[in-house]
């Protein structure tokens, strides 16, 4: 499963060691989507793939993730394991700064979504 937003928190990192003995690590955030009703995810990655994608707060991704639900002492828990984060550096250009002081730049372009067929006034 795939979803999109912007990191607003990240959490330190936890580590320990299993009872069997093996070294564990996780690091955990908090995604929020950028929809007309924004939605908080909490996530995390475990293990090498923690190491393999530190993020920052502010950054806006893509998320591959898997649910997975597990039982302890008759309680139920679910968790959203990442296993791919991808930036997305085309949603946050950097402003250009003018060629000559004093020179107002150009406007930006209006952005264009070609998925909405405009026919709908439905906020969902």
């Amino acid at each position: 499963m795939e979803i999109k937003g912007k990191i607003i928190l990240a959490l330190p990192e936890q580590s320990g060691t299993s009872k069997n003995g093996n070294a564990w690590k996780k690091r955990e955030y908090v995604l929020e989507t950028q929809e007309t009703y924004p939605r908080k995810v909490h996530f995390d990655f475990f293990g090498e793939r923690a190491d393999q994608y530190p993020l920052n707060v502010g950054e806006t991704i893509t998320l591959s993730f898997d649910i997975e639900s597990r039982e302890y002492n008759g309680r139920w828990y679910t968790s959203i394991r990442g296993w791919k984060a991808e930036r997305d550096n085309a949603a946050q250009p950097m402003p250009q700064a003018p060629a000559y002081p004093g020179e107002i730049p150009p406007p930006p372009a209006p952005a264009f979504d070609a998925s909405s067929s405009g026919d709908d006034d439905l906020p969902f």
